[in-house]
């Protein structure tokens, strides 16, 4: 299994920076996981669109699934047109990114999935866990070949959390803010602290952070971090590569 950051920018990008999104592939199967502002670009440097077999979406914030229309309308809008492109996400939560283009002009099959759910899309075995966010957020364990990676998507911090990353090879965590959640998002929104302590709960091989809020030092956030986790851990860069 290979996990390539496509972003990991939190709310909106900075200049040359994305949002939320990574390709995870194995025996050739591309799935893209989350598409936020800003990584269609990034992923067209590994693939094509047509290439993509199929889209996991966390949940419908814009920072995570907005680059979903470009993504449709390149494997769309062409004299061979790609596939119907199969999308998993929480029901309901690409109504408003799916209804920018005219029904029917994008070729997509929707399938709703939610807690507790077990999936299988291509060589991937998916298992679901629903995580405390603004609006329906699915965390995601993905396991192939003999590894398992653990995707927070965006949420609090919750028991569920360290039970679908448990033994993982790689915990992808939600780090909005290094230290302290301000009131207004606490129990909604994770820190760097508190991704470490779920690591080290969930007993993960290494902590790669995400999400971060534009402007904050990703320094400080690794070592709050590495406070609460004595394994590996680093700041998601697009770019960036991990395989097991």
């Amino acid at each position: 299994m290979r996990l390539t950051v496509l972003g990991a920018r939190g709310g909106f990008p900075e200049a040359g920076d994305a949002c939320s999104g990574f390709l995870v592939e194995h025996d050739g199967f591309r799935l893209v996981l989350d598409a936020g502002y800003a990584t269609f670009p990034r992923l067209l440097a590994h693939c094509a669109a047509a290439d993509v077999d199929a889209a996991l979406i966390t949940h419908g914030h814009p920072d995570h699934c907005v680059d979903l229309n470009p993504l449709l309308r390149a494997r769309s809008l062409t004299d061979d047109p790609a596939p119907a492109l199969p999308i998993y996400a929480p029901p309901g939560a690409l109504d408003a990114v799916l209804a920018l283009d005219r029904p029917g002009m994008l070729h997509y099959a929707l399938h709703p999935v939610g807690d507790g759910d077990r999936l299988r899309i291509g060589p991937f075995t998916v298992d679901i866990a629903g995580l405390p966010h603004f609006v329906p957020n699915n965390g995601v364990r993905i396991a192939a070949g003999g590894a398992a990676l653990a995707y927070q998507g965006d949420s609090g911090p919750a028991p569920a959390l360290a039970r679908l990353a448990e033994a993982a090879d790689l915990l992808i965590a939600e780090a909005t803010y290094p230290e302290a959640v301000p009131a207004d998002s606490a129990g909604r929104l994770s820190s760097a602290l508190d991704a470490g302590a779920a690591a080290t709960t969930a007993g993960s091989g290494r902590l790669l952070l995400t999400h971060l809020w534009p402007g904050l030092p990703a320094t400080r956030a690794l070592g709050a971090a590495r406070s609460a986790y004595a394994g590996p851990v680093e700041m998601a860069v697009g770019g960036q590569v991990w395989e097991p």
